[in-house]
């Protein structure tokens, strides 16, 4: 590697090469000072927890501005207060039973939880694709497959710590009002699996639609679109098939939603009393249906990443 030489004051002067005796050019090497790297190589595991990591911490606004914590802080302490508030009236009324059910809880907030996840997906993989940064992460030993990993692990992480501590909440209330200790148990274990499988198909879906885009507000937007219009179209159509009695219909249409297919998983399989009309959820049966519904979308939310980043990223 050649330089060029300085002048005492340190600039660079235009010419590099000296003219030996001979005629011909000779060429200088300098040492300025830079120094190769003899420490342990930490390898792909050790990069794909950091950017894990980063990417929950970033999720929270943790190592970011005052200003990047303040959404998700106050969408967690939204979360967390209707959970207080039945807790405090248990307590004070001595209630044998919670007013609401554990697997109750993310069907009744699922507002917050979308605006939760609109704001935080494209947070997490639109400022990479805006500022053309994904071809660095790729350039050390991280390959692909450990980006979608780390990116989609923080991201289903982030919300399950949001959907998980309103639950927290409720059990250690139930465990303080002198509730039923294995009745309590069940339920919180219950509310925890139902909450476990939305983080990951909510987290799946919101990366995806964020990921089409490097414009954050765009990301926002579809995000935002595709959790509400696809609940107001499936819930409208449910109350259409009650009103005229076409039970067997309300079932089927969950499917096309994302709260609604963890409803009825969770209706078949959890325990939980359903939110479609007329309590009418899908059995063991249909139960099966909408779980293979729900990992497929899962798993196919984690091919169209890969994929997508096949693209942008190489």
């Amino acid at each position: 590697m050649s330089a060029e030489p300085q002048t005492p004051t340190g600039d660079r002067t235009p010419n590099h090469t000296q003219t030996h005796p001979r005629g011909q050019a000779r060429t200088e090497i300098h040492n300025i000072g830079y120094r190769s790297y003899d420490g342990p190589r930490l390898g792909r595991a050790y990069a794909r927890r950091s950017l894990f990591s980063q990417s929950l911490r970033g999720a929270y606004g943790l190592g970011r501005s005052a200003k990047s914590k303040v959404l998700p802080m106050i969408l967690l302490a939204v979360m967390c207060v209707p959970a207080l508030v039945v807790v405090a009236v248990a307590v004070a009324t001595k209630v044998t039973d919670l007013p609401l059910d554990y697997t109750r809880y993310a069907i009744f907030t699922q507002a917050v939880i979308g605006l939760y996840l609109a704001a935080q997906a494209p947070q997490s993989v639109s400022r990479d694709l805006r500022f053309k940064s994904v071809p660095l992460y790729f350039s050390r030993p991280i390959e692909r497959v450990d980006y979608v990993l780390a990116k989609y692990g923080a991201m289903a992480s982030a919300l399950f710590i949001l959907t998980a501590s309103p639950l927290l909440i409720l059990y250690i209330g139930s465990l303080l009002a002198k509730m039923d200790f294995a009745e309590q148990t069940e339920g919180f274990a219950q509310g925890l699996v139902s909450v476990a499988l939305l983080s990951l198909l909510f987290g799946g879906i919101g990366l995806v639609l964020a990921a089409l885009t490097p414009r954050r507000g765009f990301g926002v937007a579809a995000v935002i679109a595709a959790l509400t219009i696809s609940y107001g179209a499936v819930s409208t159509l449910q109350a259409i098939a009650w009103s005229t009695g076409s039970m067997d219909a309300i079932q089927w249409l969950g499917l096309f939603s994302p709260i609604t297919l963890i409803d009825g998983v969770q209706t078949a399989f959890l325990g939980a009393s359903s939110s479609f009309p007329a309590e009418a959820g899908p059995g063991a049966g249909a139960g099966v249906v909408y779980l293979l519904v729900v990992l497929a979308l899962i798993a196919g939310s984690y091919g169209v990443l890969m994929r997508r980043y096949r693209k942008v990223g190489l």
